[in-house]
């Protein structure tokens, strides 16, 4: 079904590209592979190995500074390799970096499982930017903002069913299974969407030394790379305010669940189904939400979105600080922090992409995923170290929404700075 032409899921009725659709159906097979085990890390730290949440912060953060380091280059890379290339092999080391991961929790080698995990998240990081890119290449304008729902929508089909599927399993074969199948998953499907995706326009304009650029039919520089990247003032801040608010929002992948199993104590399976709904809000709600973004600024629907994760943790935190109704009130929260994603994905995804010269396009999205990492890194320690030492979960949550402020001001600043009609969705 994926071969036939896609109407109707926007009230635009464009038709989707085949590849980006095929990449939308990889994303299923990836998230639902990663989404098996990944989500559940940290309970696997807290509940097997028996770390506190401080620790369990800091080691989540050293997982995170490789791929961080690595990322600005992994966008130039992309414009110089080819991105079908460089995703497509990230894809098949992620799959054996999970089966090393399985094994390592096997051993219950704490050091082994972090060097593994660190190496999903490390090539996880490299594909990002040439996928980011790949799309780009195929589709422009809104309809590059409705290509990367399509993706995003792909995604979380996956997310839905590995989540859910993950936390049931989980808790009846246990980690070590659970790993093994999610590895083998990935690397099966890596294989399928090898076999279908072709190369980019960029990949072939590439191929055939043909592509316009600033200094002759290849891409700058890398010092020029990185002097064009400089020299933009509004990308740059931009970069920053996003960095500032994954400070919040990054609370969202580890924080959030720890502090639902291990303070609220709702069990893994329960957990498995929250997660999961936020798979389904997101395959049912982001295309509508997307179609009734077109038009509007991207750093409008940043802030927007921003604001309604803090508006779900809050949610969260006063029902559990009263004690009443707090199954009902997780739910809420998962459906309040969906839908912060949904609008907040819209400007992340697309707004790197088209701020970018055409021969820049991947290294806009690496130096862009580099700053947003800067906030995903610190996110899992400033979370940890709150909720080992602060006991009120309002008051815990209060301050890990802080950083939402000073976000909010700096996005506003800079949609008065972005080029039209770079900024409109």
């Amino acid at each position: 079904m994926w071969d036939a032409p896609v109407h109707g899921a926007f009230s635009g009725g464009s038709e989707v590209d085949r590849n980006v659709r095929w990449l939308g159906f990889g994303g299923v097979l990836r998230a639902t592979g990663l989404s098996l085990i990944l989500p559940y890390f940290a309970l696997y730290l807290r509940n097997v190995l028996g770390l506190g949440f401080a620790e369990i912060g800091v080691l989540l953060a050293l997982t995170g500074v490789l791929p961080l380091l690595v990322v600005p280059f992994a966008g130039l890379l992309t414009d110089r390799v080819g991105r079908r290339r460089v995703f497509l092999l990230s894809l098949a080391a992620e799959g054996s970096a999970v089966l090393a991961a399985a094994y390592a929790m096997e051993l219950r080698a704490l050091v082994p499982l972090v060097v593994a995990v660190t190496g999903v998240t490390l090539v996880g990081t490299i594909a990002q930017p040439a996928i980011s890119a790949y799309v780009a290449d195929f589709v422009q304008g809104s309809d590059r903002t409705r290509g990367f729902t399509w993706l995003r929508i792909g995604w979380n089909v996956g997310f839905t069913a590995g989540v859910l599927t993950g936390g049931s399993l989980i808790g009846l074969f246990g980690f070590v299974l659970v790993g093994v199948a999610a590895g083998a998953f990935l690397l099966a499907g890596t294989l399928l969407v090898t076999l279908e995706l072709d190369p980019s326009p960029y990949d072939l304009a590439r191929r055939a030394q043909a592509l316009p650029a600033p200094t002759g039919p290849r891409p700058p520089s890398l010092g020029e790379s990185f002097r064009i990247i400089g020299r933009d003032r509004p990308f740059l801040a931009l970069c920053m305010a996003v960095a500032i608010s994954e400070l919040t929002i990054g609370q969202w992948g580890v924080t959030f669940p720890l502090f639902v199993n291990s303070v609220l104590h709702i069990p893994y399976a329960l957990l498995g189904a929250g997660l999961a709904l936020n798979g389904v809000l997101v395959v049912v709600l982001q295309a509508p939400t997307t179609q009734a973004a077109i038009g509007h600024r991207h750093t409008s629907l940043f802030a927007l979105g921003t604001a309604l994760y803090a508006a779900g943790f809050l949610l969260l935190a006063v029902f559990a600080t009263v004690g009443v109704a707090v199954l009902l009130a997780f739910f809420a929260a998962v459906f309040v922090l969906t839908m912060g994603e949904n609008v907040g994905s819209i400007p992340t995804t697309t707004l790197p992409s088209n701020l970018a010269p055409a021969t820049e396009i991947g290294a806009y999205n690496g130096a862009f995923s580099a700053f947003m990492g800067v906030g995903q890194l610190l996110a899992p320690t400033v979370g940890g170290v709150v909720l080992a030492f602060v006991g009120s979960p309002l008051e815990a949550w209060a301050l890990l929404s802080v950083p939402v402020v000073p976000a909010l001001v700096m996005i506003a600043g800079v949609g008065r700075r972005l080029p039209m009609p770079a900024n409109r969705a």
